[in-house]
């Protein structure tokens, strides 16, 4: 090992200096710590503009990473606040045979979509005057009246919800308060109406508000939460403790004049601590009106359909107070480590002119204890209310805090490989051989964010087939569905009708279904089979099974595919009635209809649904539909392309028919409600993230440069080009931006290979997702180095070199 190097202030020759015999380390009492940290605190305010411009950095850095963190800290009380405000606005009775009553009130859901976005809507109508009255509304609205959210109200009155004004025609007398939304940017409404009855479509309720428990989640979503949880916050408290250690090199140089005037080294350590504990505390001052400041405007802001009113976000007391008091521990921690290898002289800063490398033994022991704690975990889910999910978060944890041990050994070990080059090549790479620490911290949130990011995208790889299933419905042969109880068959077809000739269709597959009853001669009419009869023309049926040779008057019995022996449910001869009451049980009134002699056994086919019916399939000419009592309208829509506004236009003409008619748009796939919450809970977290790095790193990049403006003036003076120090700063930001990206897609795939062995998958990752993380990651340092020049120009000026 070389001599070590005194570097004096005053002298820039590199002259060694003799060792300094270290002081006597006493160990100094709490009164001791105290003095000499307030002492630093004054130091940091007191130091002129250098000392000023330090503690504002390091309060800026910190406070950003204190900002996410309240975010973060408000999560849990945020969900259960809008489910408790959910809640409040639905009912526990429904299914209850209520009387009416002065206190009851008739309730239809009216939901429908509109460019994409649900709108939910309940349809009132009042039994008695102290009917009740649903969150956040001050009075029921009447026939042809409705009170909307802010947002639904804001929506009917633009240019783009003229549609939708057409649909929802009833006249707008009222807002909902806020207690009645879940979020401010909710579609909303409740519509007066005196048509409802005591059907399916319509419940009674006496009360709002419901106290069903909250189902639990799902062992592998719990994990999915688990991970998420370390992966958004494992890159915020790297910053904090990078942001702690803004200015190092200066305070340094002002800790040795501390020493010239008596102070020993544990004392210039106390001091310095005292200077970053009060950035910390300033930095904790920061980030809550940060917190308060983008709380005001979150209002304003929805992501992936999710809103949130700036009273839910509360930081949980417990959180918070975690955060206030580890946030300055921190500081004095990490001031109190990045110390131990320097030794403040008198005359100077003492430091190795070779500096001792890196060992790599110690930094591997976290990432493997963070892969034994996960690794024996194979198959085994994470069960809410056990310890799973802390072994879970700490093995990821330990992985991910691996990363950013491992980063600065590898960024050391090929920087000292690099020779000759061009003359910005050299000044990078003699920058990065002198001071590869500095490199590797300013990459290191980066680093953890990718390789977390990789990590998560493997995991929702592996498991999202088990949230995402294929529905069997094909999109190719229709786009919507609708399905409306009539009367009676007469009225089916008028609404069969209505809906082929809406405009925005181009094809329709229209069909009347009833449920009938076989006869039992003579035996207990309540317990006759219950047969579906389905009337359409001979397209319709051939829709619905493997028909040949159909004509009017043809009739088909399809056996149920679910039945033992795949038995048809009617045979050729049997009489049915047709006559059912609303539960769909036999009247004492029967409608008998034969099933005609020539009826032919079918197999059944899957319609654009995705459906098997079974039954009775009749043309028209077969049966009289007005002998039909509750049928169903069902209609299955093909749209024309060539309209843009075909799916609205559809539910306009739902609407006329009935408002509580439910148009349903046809998917080949779908997908968990809890995952789709959650995944996009997690990219919302991720934004955030990236976010706070790229403004972390503008500020320590502008640090590094401040570090640096008197060497720049140097080289300016005798003649450097500016673009030759431009490209030098850029390669300095990426050979330690290439090799953290590296790092982190090792990292990345080792923490998802894990994962998806817990969760029993095979090992797989998305190469096209992973290389997407990366390239984000690689934009996102892009970006900082392309904001960081300005500054740098700036800086670049002989007049650097003044000195007062």
């Amino acid at each position: 090992m070389s001599a070590p190097t005194r570097t004096d202030p005053a002298r820039t020759d590199g002259t060694r200096l003799p060792e300094r015999p270290a002081a006597p380390a006493g160990r100094a009492g709490i009164a001791r710590w105290a003095a000499d940290l307030v002492m630093g605190a004054r130091f940091a305010v007191t130091g002129g503009r250098e000392g000023w411009t330090r503690t504002v950095l390091t309060a800026v850095g910190v406070g950003l990473g204190v900002a996410l963190l309240l975010g973060a800290s408000a999560v849990p009380d945020l969900l259960p606040a809008r489910q408790a405000r959910g809640d409040a606005r639905t009912s526990d009775n429904f299914g209850d045979e209520l009387k009416p009553g002065p206190d009851t009130l008739l309730t239809a859901q009216g939901n429908t979509t509109y460019h994409g976005d649900d709108i939910a809507g309940t349809l009132v109508q009042p039994d008695g005057p102290k009917a009740p009255v649903p969150p956040g509304v001050s009075e029921l609205p009447g026939p042809g009246e409705m009170v909307v959210s802010p947002a639904l109200a804001k929506l009917l009155d633009s240019p783009d919800g003229k549609l939708l004004a057409d649909r929802l025609d009833d006249r707008v007398v009222g807002t909902i308060a806020d207690q009645g939304l879940l979020g401010p940017d909710e579609l909303i409404y409740y519509a007066g109406s005196d048509s409802l009855d005591t059907t399916d479509r319509s419940v009674r309720i006496d009360h709002w508000g419901s106290t069903s428990e909250p189902e639990k989640l799902d062992p592998v979503l719990m994990l999915l939460v688990s991970i998420g949880c370390v992966v958004l916050l494992m890159p915020v408290a790297i910053f904090i403790a990078t942001a702690v250690r803004f200015g190092g090199e200066r305070r340094d140089r002002r800790l040795a004049a501390l020493r010239l005037v008596g102070a020993d080294s544990h004392m210039t350590r106390r001091i310095a601590a005292g200077e970053a504990l009060l950035g910390s505390l300033l930095g904790l001052v920061t980030g809550l009106g940060l917190f308060l400041l983008l709380r005001q405007f979150i209002g304003s802001i929805t992501l992936w359909d999710i809103s949130v009113f700036p009273s839910d976000v509360q930081p949980s007391p417990a959180l918070a107070a975690l955060i206030a008091l580890a946030v300055p521990a921190s500081a004095v921690v990490v001031t109190l480590l990045a110390l131990r290898g320097i030794a403040i002289e008198p005359l100077g800063v003492v430091r190795n002119a070779t500096l001792r490398r890196r060992r790599l033994w110690w930094r591997l022991l976290m990432p493997a204890a963070g892969l034994a704690l996960l690794l024996p975990m194979t198959g085994a889910l994470v069960a809410p209310g056990t310890w799973g999910p802390y072994r879970v978060a700490t093995g990821a944890a330990l992985l991910l805090l691996g990363v950013t041990t491992v980063l600065p050994w590898l960024v050391e070990a090929v920087v000292n490989r690099f020779g000759a080059g061009p003359v910005a090549w050299q000044l990078a790479t003699r920058r990065l051989q002198l001071s590869s620490g500095a490199a590797a911290r300013a990459v290191s949130g980066i680093t953890v964010a990718v390789a977390g990011a990789i990590a998560i995208q493997m995991l929702f790889t592996g498991v999202q087939g088990d949230f995402t299933k294929s529905t069997g419905q094909d999109t190719d042969r229709a786009q919507l569905q609708t399905s409306v109880e009539v009367r009676n068959g007469e009225e089916a077809r008028s609404v069969l009708e209505k809906f082929r000739s809406a405009k925005g269709v181009s094809g329709m597959v229209g069909l009347t279904e009833a449920s009938v009853a076989r006869t039992t001669g003579g035996k207990n009419p309540d317990e006759a089979p219950i047969d579906t009869l389905t009337i359409g023309d001979c397209a319709t049926l051939r829709e619905l099974a493997v028909i040949r040779g159909c004509k009017d008057g043809s009739v088909f019995l399809v056996p149920d595919p679910y039945a033992d022996g795949h038995s048809p449910t009617a045979r050729p001869g049997s009489k049915v009635d047709l006559h059912l009451d609303e539960e769909g049980m036999p009247t004492d009134k029967p409608r008998l209809w034969t099933v005609p002699a020539s009826a032919r056994k079918v197999a059944p086919k899957s319609d654009a649904t995705g459906m098997q019916r079974s039954g009775i399939l009749a043309t028209p000419s077969t049966v009289d539909v007005s002998q039909l009592e509750s049928a169903r309208a069902v209609s299955m829509l093909r749209l024309d392309p060539a309209e843009p506004e075909a799916a609205e236009l559809v539910r306009n003409t739902a609407a006329d028919i009935d408002p509580t008619v439910d148009v349903m748009a046809l998917e080949n796939t779908s997908e968990s409600r809890k995952f789709a919450s959650i995944r996009r809970g997690l990219f919302i977290g991720a934004t955030g993230t990236l976010l706070l790095i790229g403004a972390s790193m503008v500020v320590s990049t502008l640090e590094q440069l401040r570090e640096r403006k008197r060497l720049l003036s140097v080289l300016i003076a005798f003649g450097t080009r500016r673009s030759t120090l431009s490209w030098s700063v850029l390669w300095q930001t990426a050979v330690p931006v290439a090799l953290g990206l590296g790092l982190a897609v090792v990292g990345g795939l080792g923490l998802g290979a894990a994962l998806q062995n817990m969760v029993d998958r095979p090992v797989a990752a998305d190469w096209t997702n992973l290389m997407t993380m990366t390239g984000i990651g690689a934009g996102v340092i892009l970006l900082v180095t392309a904001l960081s020049m300005p500054p740098l120009w700036r800086m670049m000026r002989p007049d650097g070199l003044r000195t007062e």
